[in-house]
């Protein structure tokens, strides 16, 4: 498997686990501290909507901030948020397939760095966010190993400085010989075995 595959199985995981994703479960809590399962779908939309542009070059709108509501999901029900995410996925996984996108410098909103670096990025984040969401709502996930070694090095490579911008916990301890996703999620800061009654 090349970048490209790796890319679009991360972004299968995380749109199957906002299509899974009960709406009633909404308001739960989730692994990201301070996120409830709503903020989550919404991260990950924003995700998939910079990771878009990153592949195709556009420019990143300024007025943009991960503090506000996905711009495609804006002023949609979220009875509607599964359907427009799933849309956005299949084109975000579209512009990825192309080698050119992982070719050279690109922006990761507005900030310039080699698009290899990205795509390794937004591939762990996509996994480690489908993760948040599917253990939130009572959902199975399962990471291959082959893309749980390609999350790790891309959790790993943005690790520090992750911890140090705060978006990112404290690494939690989990055994050396742990499959490579839960060492991934380790370094994130997440426990491996959190639970919806972990709140």
């Amino acid at each position: 498997m090349d970048n490209a595959d790796h890319m679009s199985q991360s972004i299968d995981l995380a749109v199957a686990a906002i299509s899974g994703a009960e709406q009633a479960r909404y308001g739960d809590s989730s692994p990201c501290s301070d996120f409830a399962v709503r903020d989550v779908v919404n991260h990950i939309a924003f995700g998939l909507l910079l990771a878009h542009r990153c592949a195709t070059r556009e420019a990143w709108d300024p007025s943009w901030t991960a503090a506000d509501r996905t711009p495609f999901l804006s002023g949609r029900p979220e009875s509607e948020w599964a359907a427009a995410c799933g849309e956005q996925g299949r084109a975000t996984a579209q512009a990825w397939a192309s080698p050119a996108a992982w070719e050279g410098e690109s922006h990761m909103a507005g900030t310039a760095m080699p698009a290899a670096v990205v795509g390794s990025i937004m591939t762990a984040e996509f996994v480690v966010h489908a993760w948040d969401l599917a253990v939130a709502t009572g959902q199975p996930l399962d990471v291959p190993s082959g893309l749980g070694e390609v999350v790790l090095e891309g959790v790993e490579a943005m690790a520090p400085s992750g911890r140090d911008g705060g978006w990112f916990g404290a690494e939690v301890q989990v055994p050396a010989d742990a499959p490579p996703f839960e060492r991934a999620l380790a370094a994130s800061g997440r426990d491996p075995r959190w639970s919806p009654t972990d709140r």
